[in-house]
């Protein structure tokens, strides 16, 4: 599984944000320095963003972006949930219809196991655990 750009770059924004939790909101221009992502980019990401309530925005001389939550309560799955879209490895475990041998096929309850495997993994894994490096 490889994912998308929007994902990598929207948990580093998210760890951007966290860095900053409780000083008030950051700007764009800001993060796009701390993190090398343009600000057209970083645009498009925070609108998922926004939309999830992961992140909440203020506006005028002192506003900016800053997160809805605390760090402890966004995972790496809901991130990846949000900019992956379906959240299944294969397209047969969500929607079975799609493959003509789904209802006896072997394989597929591995892919489903492993689906189960990685989200659970990417669910126990906060911003406030990256932030921290206590991923163990």
């Amino acid at each position: 599984m490889k994912l998308t750009t929007k994902t990598r770059y929207g948990a580093r924004l998210l760890i951007d944000l966290a860095q900053h939790h409780g000083n008030g909101a950051v700007t764009m221009s800001d993060i796009s320095m701390r993190q090398n992502i343009s600000v057209k980019y970083l645009e498009q990401i925070i609108r998922p963003l926004k939309k999830a309530k992961l992140v909440k925005s203020t506006r005028g001389p002192k506003g900016g972006h800053m997160l809805a939550k605390t760090p402890d309560k966004i995972t790496l799955g809901d991130v990846t949930r949000l900019f992956e879209g379906q959240p299944d490895l294969v397209d047969c475990i969500g929607s079975p219809e799609k493959c003509s041998k789904s209802s006896d096929c072997a394989v597929r309850l591995g892919w489903q196991k492993a689906t189960q495997a990685l989200y659970k993994e990417l669910d126990s894994i906060t911003i406030e655990d990256l932030l921290e490096n206590k991923i163990v």
